[in-house]
C-alpha cells in the first residue's frame, strides 16, 4: 500500500466535507484524513497504484490549495 503526504490549506471540518466527494472519486483510494490541528494541514492518503498528480488534482478542483511533501 502507498502512503502519500500532502501540504494543504483545508482547516476545518466544512473543508474536508468540501473535498469529500472529490478525493473520494479518486480511484485506488483505500483511506485519507486531513491533520487540522498540524499547523500544515497534514492530508494523508493510503491506497494502490495512486500518483500525487491525481491527488493534488482532486484537491484543487475542490478549490483547495495543495503540495506534495
Amino acid at each position: 500500500m502507498e502512503k502519500l503526504q500532502f501540504k494543504t490549506n483545508i482547516n476545518c471540518n466544512n473543508c474536508i466535507r468540501s473535498v469529500t466527494g472529490f478525493i473520494n472519486d479518486v480511484e485506488g483510494i483505500s483511506s485519507w484524513n486531513v491533520d487540522t490541528d498540524n499547523p500544515e494541514k497534514i492530508l494523508t492518503v493510503e491506497g494502490e497504484g495512486l500518483t500525487a498528480e491525481v491527488i493534488i488534482e482532486a484537491v484543487e478542483d475542490a478549490g483547495f490549495d495543495i503540495t506534495a511533501i
